[in-house]
């Protein structure tokens, strides 16, 4: 829980440097985490493959999210 309240608390910019596809995997993680929480299997195995497969297309979108709406868009 307090990875999630960490990484909801960063300034904007620090939030889009992190969704470059590089560094992705960091939101990934916050999916993961999140779907853990609130304990839906969809979520999980979502989660799971995205941090595995799609870090580039995952990147982009969560560029798009962050800089229009300031926040990761999520199933849960």
């Amino acid at each position: 829980m307090a990875y999630l309240k960490f990484m909801d608390e960063l300034p904007l910019w620090a939030k889009i440097v992190l969704a470059i596809p590089v560094f992705d995997a960091f939101w990934c993680v916050y999916r993961l985490i999140t779907s853990i929480f609130k304990k839906n299997n969809v979520g999980i195995a979502l989660a799971i493959v995205l941090l595995v497969f799609s870090w580039s297309f995952v990147g982009i979108f969560d560029i798009i999210c962050l800089a229009v709406k300031q926040r990761i868009y999520w199933i849960d």
